[in-house]
């Protein structure tokens, strides 16, 4: 089979290379997916670049969720039978590749009313979402919620799952094109910080709310727009913390919590599921209801062949994508 091969670590994505990989049999309890299509992501590139908190060893194959269709089983496979359409997330990655071997319980039912690249990129945005808005941040029906990135994938599962919760949505992005697909998700502002930022988004935030401030803060970004959202954060507010893809970790001034009253939130979704199994497993649950229920609309934004792998990261690096771009086979 072909597959997308990284064998040294780099800040350019290109050291992924096609190879010709020999796949063996399924193993006890594994199914053989051919794959159809992969989700890429923001971890995907720092992976590559030894810049993520988990780092599989040399030599892998990138791409940690996708969807397609079980082709063959191993011994003992109970769940699945050939022609089942799947999804799986899986941290040690394989997804960019033609077919991958994974073990029965990794791979959920792939939900119907979703194409296959929708499936490959729904599960992590619209679980971080979840976790984010109802575990977390306990989002509540009325409330302001304030999502920076809102154009990118996780951004935009935020503003689907807000607007779900009942809250007044304001989305943040650095396009007004970008912005436009915010509004059509459900976003009841939008604001466009690449014009605003200058004068601080936090006054046009504190214009909305009529002075008090976003209630929850949903912030994938870090860095300066950070640094703003501590300066429009309502009293009693949560500001979420989901990553740091402007590329610098901020630090808060502790004074600001203790005289606004609000609280800095950490999430991270998989990590929450690990902790607590059970309320893990419900999430998933929750979320893939939504799927099948087609409460969601997971945005794809392009399709990019296997061999061109490394153009659709170099998308996310250029901040060009909005919602998800995927890799097909």
């Amino acid at each position: 089979m072909r597959a997308m091969m990284v064998r040294e670590n780099s800040l350019d994505m290109s050291v992924m290379q096609l190879e010709d990989v020999n796949l063996p049999p399924p193993g006890e309890k594994e199914v053989r997916v051919r794959i159809r299509a992969a989700s890429t992501q923001f971890p995907d590139i720092l992976m590559i670049q030894k810049k993520y908190q988990y780092q599989p060893p040399l030599p892998y194959i990138p791409g940690t969720e996708f969807a397609g269709d079980v082709v063959a089983l191993g011994e003992g496979v109970t769940q699945w039978k050939i022609g089942d359409a799947v999804v799986a997330g899986m941290l040690s990655g394989g997804g960019f590749a033609e077919e991958v071997n994974a073990h029965e319980g990794a791979l959920r039912r792939k939900p119907s009313p979703l194409s296959y690249g929708q499936a490959c990129s729904f599960r992590s945005a619209y679980l971080t979402a979840q976790v984010s808005l109802i575990r977390r941040g306990e989002l509540q029906p009325g409330e302001t919620l304030l999502v920076h990135g809102a154009a990118g994938g996780v951004g935009l599962a935020a503003v689907e799952v807000g607007k779900m919760l009942g809250a007044t949505v304001i989305g943040t992005g650095s396009t007004d094109a970008k912005l436009a697909v915010v509004r059509k998700y459900g976003a009841d502002h939008v604001i466009n910080y690449g014009a605003d930022f200058k004068r601080g988004f936090r006054e046009k935030v504190k214009e909305l709310t009529g002075g008090n401030g976003a209630d929850v803060i949903y912030d994938p970004v870090g860095g300066d727009v950070f640094d703003e959202s501590i300066r429009c954060i309502n009293w009693g507010g949560r500001l979420l913390i989901i990553g740091f893809t402007s590329g610098r970790i901020p630090s808060a001034p502790v004074n600001m919590p203790l005289i606004k009253g609000f609280s800095i939130v950490g999430v991270r979704a998989g990590e929450y599921g690990r902790k607590d199994p059970q309320k893990g497993r419900e999430n998933i649950a929750m979320v893939d209801q939504w799927a099948e229920e087609g409460k969601i609309n997971p945005y794809v934004c392009a399709e990019v062949p296997l061999e061109r792998a490394h153009e659709a990261l170099a998308m996310i690096q250029d901040r060009t994508v909005v919602g998800r771009v995927v890799v097909v086979m």
